[in-house]
């Protein structure tokens, strides 16, 4: 299907005919660069008027959380 999209190439190994190398496409490469550079300024964004410092509180809170409500989701089904 990648390849189908012009995403991914399929080349068969000089050294061994049983082996196919795949790489990323040059479209693949500038979809994943302007992807990056989207994230980067969705990222940008978000965070402007954050410090470092409260970044990392609000992603070490965020996982406290994650975790919390695993364990919660775990009690709840073996009371079920």
């Amino acid at each position: 299907m990648l390849e189908k999209m012009s995403l991914l190439k399929r080349t068969s190994s000089r050294e061994d005919a049983r082996v196919v190398l795949m790489s990323l496409s040059e479209k693949a490469r500038k979809h994943a660069a302007d992807l990056s550079a989207k994230q980067e300024l969705f990222s940008k964004f978000i965070f402007s008027e954050f410090n470092e410092a409260t970044v990392k509180d609000i992603l070490g809170k965020l996982s406290l959380l994650e975790n919390r409500l695993e364990k919660a989701a775990l009690k709840l089904s073996a009371d079920l």
